[in-house]
C-alpha cells in the first residue's frame, strides 16, 4: 500500500430497530459514538434522511450537537446534509454555532441528493430541483458565510464567519468528483450503496484535482458496509436484517430494522439479484480474519485516505461489537 496508513470513521443514519422507540434509537446513537472515540475512530458523521420510519436522522444538526456533547474528541459531522433541501445562510449559521460550541469538532458534508422521495423533497422545499442545479453555486455561498471577509457584506451568518468547519463534498456518481476536485475540497464517495460509479469517480477526483486553501493533495473517503462477529456464520445471521431492509428499499415496503435470523435459502437468493448484488459489492461481512482479508484488498484497490463504515445491525452491542473488531483491523492494517 502507498499510504502509511487510513484513517476510520462512522456514518450512522440512526436506523429504528424494531421494537425501539426514537427515545432508545438516540441513546444508542450517543453510546455508539462514545465506544468509537474508546476505539480510535477519527469522525462520527450522521446522514440526513427525511419521511422513512426506519431513519432517525432527520434533523441532522441537532443529532450532531447532541452527539458532540456527549463526546470530547472524536469528530462529529454530517454525511450528509442534503444543501438543496436548506437555504445555505441557515446551514452556515447551524454548523458556525456547532463549531463556536465545539471547536475543531465538526464536519460539514454536503451532498445535493434530498435523501427522500420526490414528494417530501417538494414539501420540504418547492423550489428544490432549481436548488439541486444550482449546487456549486449553493456550496459557494456556504464557504462566503465562513468566510472572515463576509463580515463586510450586507448579508452574514455571522456566527459562521471565521469559524473552522471543514467542507467534504459527498457523492454517489461522477458529478460530485469533478466539483470536489474543482473546488480543492476532500471527497466522500457513498460507495456502501452507489457501487457502479466508484473507480470513474476517484480517478476524476485526482486527475482534475485543483489544491487549495482547504487542501493541498486529493483526500478520499469511502463509503463500505462492515459487520463482523466471532464467525462469519454469526455475521451472515447478523446481516439478515440488512437484507431485509434493501428489499424493503427496492419494495418500497420500508420497515424498522428487523431482528436477525438464520440465513435462508430465500435470503441468499435474494443476494443473488443483480441489482442487490451491485448494491452490496462493497459489503465485508464475516469473521474478523475473514473481513480483515477483504479490507486489506479493498484499500489496495482504492488507496483510499479514510474509510467510512456504515454497520447496520439490529442490536446495539452487536453492533458496537462489529464496530471495535473493525477498529481493531484498520490498527492492524496500519
Amino acid at each position: 500500500m502507498k499510504k502509511n496508513s487510513t484513517t476510520y470513521s462512522i456514518l450512522d443514519l440512526a436506523l429504528v430497530s424494531k421494537g425501539h422507540t426514537l427515545k432508545d434509537t438516540y441513546a444508542n446513537v450517543l453510546e455508539l459514538a462514545q465506544h468509537a472515540e474508546t476505539f480510535g475512530y477519527t469522525r462520527y458523521w450522521l446522514a440526513e434522511h427525511h419521511n422513512s420510519s426506519n431513519i432517525a436522522s432527520s434533523a441532522t444538526s441537532i443529532l450532531i450537537g447532541y452527539v458532540a456533547q456527549g463526546t470530547s474528541t472524536i469528530r462529529v459531522g454530517s454525511g450528509g446534509v442534503m444543501l438543496p433541501n436548506h437555504s445555505p445562510l441557515i446551514i452556515a449559521e447551524q454548523f458556525g454555532t456547532l463549531g463556536a460550541i465545539y471547536p475543531n469538532r465538526i464536519d460539514l458534508g454536503l451532498g445535493r441528493a434530498p435523501g427522500t422521495d420526490r414528494e417530501t423533497a417538494e414539501a420540504i422545499r418547492s423550489d428544490f430541483m432549481q436548488a439541486a442545479h444550482s449546487f456549486p453555486n449553493e456550496l459557494e455561498k456556504i464557504q462566503t458565510y465562513f468566510s472572515a471577509e463576509n463580515a463586510t457584506s450586507k448579508v452574514r451568518a455571522t456566527v459562521a464567519e471565521g469559524v473552522d468547519v471543514p467542507v467534504y463534498i459527498l457523492g454517489s456518481s461522477t458529478d460530485s468528483a469533478h466539483l470536489a476536485a474543482k473546488k480543492g475540497l476532500p471527497y466522500a464517495f457513498a460507495s456502501h450503496f452507489a457501487t457502479a460509479h466508484l473507480w470513474d469517480a476517484l480517478k476524476i477526483y485526482r486527475d482534475e484535482f485543483q489544491p487549495s486553501e482547504a487542501l493541498q493533495k486529493p483526500y478520499v473517503i469511502v463509503g463500505v458496509n462492515i459487520i463482523i462477529a466471532e464467525t462469519d456464520e454469526e455475521a451472515h445471521r447478523l446481516s439478515t436484517s440488512l437484507i431485509r431492509m434493501i428489499v424493503g428499499i427496492f419494495t418500497g415496503k420500508r420497515d424498522y430494522v428487523q431482528p436477525p435470523t438464520a440465513m435462508t435459502a430465500e435470503l441468499e437468493q435474494v443476494l443473488q439479484n443483480p441489482q442487490i448484488h451491485q448494491m452490496l459489492k462493497y459489503s465485508f461481512i464475516g469473521s474478523k480474519a475473514t473481513v480483515k482479508a477483504q479490507v486489506k484488498e479493498f484499500m489496495e484497490q482504492t488507496d483510499a485516505d479514510e474509510l467510512i463504515a456504515v454497520t447496520n445491525i439490529y442490536a446495539i452491542k452487536d453492533r458496537i461489537r462489529s464496530y471495535k473488531l473493525f477498529a481493531e483491523i484498520m490498527k492492524e492494517l496500519q
